[in-house]
């Protein structure tokens, strides 16, 4: 090989060898400015995190179509009677009448937009606390204490409503319903922690 054609094969060497070079460099150029721009900045890069909840009409819907929910159940037992004065004895009636009264809201009475829901805090509207059954006694446990002379169907007909107005007024204190209130916003409110929500209001009608 002539000295010429050695010179165009060093020239040739150092041409490709400037061309790596500058490849490399536009790499190292791209690196550096994908990192300044990108990554570097706010040093966020993959944590832009939308942090809006979406509850999806589905969702609410199907809390709805739960319908009732039970926040407190109170036992009762009432012993009432009644007597019948005649001219020479007494005639009386003593029964025992036993009852569950379940305390609860209705979601089918809730308002159209019941829950409203914005970034990360929620507000719920409950129906009001109230008696979810009103024919709590169990009749097949109701028996006489005491009884003497003779009694009609009406009459026992008055002594289980004097029994029912007894339990409901027993039962359906200020203490008891705010009881169950308390009760059905806590459940709410973890649902809703569930739900990812972290400021929660909850009310009721």
């Amino acid at each position: 090989m002539n000295t010429k054609d050695k010179l165009k094969l060093k020239q040739l060497a150092l041409s490709s060898k400037r061309l790596t070079v500058t490849a490399l460099t536009i790499v190292a150029f791209l690196f550096v400015f994908y990192w300044l721009f990108f990554v570097k900045k706010d040093n966020s890069i993959g944590l832009d995190v939308n942090r809006d909840i979406n509850v999806t009409p589905e969702q609410i819907q199907s809390i709805r179509d739960i319908g009732e929910w039970e926040f407190l159940a109170i036992s009762n037992e009432e012993l009432v009677d009644t007597v019948r004065k005649g001219l020479l004895s007494n005639d009386e009636l003593v029964r025992i009448y036993y009852g569950t009264l379940r305390l609860g809201i209705n979601m089918h009475l809730a308002a159209p937009r019941w829950l409203q829901a914005k970034d990360d805090s929620v507000t719920v509207t409950l129906p009001r606390i109230g008696l979810l059954d009103r024919d709590f006694i169990d009749e097949a446990r109701t028996r006489s204490f005491y009884e003497s002379g003779r009694w009609t169907p009406a009459d026992r007909e008055k002594l289980y409503h004097k029994a029912y107005r007894q339990m409901l007024s027993h039962s359906l204190t200020q203490e008891n319903l705010q009881t169950a209130r308390e009760n059905a916003e806590e459940q709410f409110r973890q649902m809703m922690k569930g739900l990812g929500f972290k400021h929660i209001v909850i009310r009721f009608e």
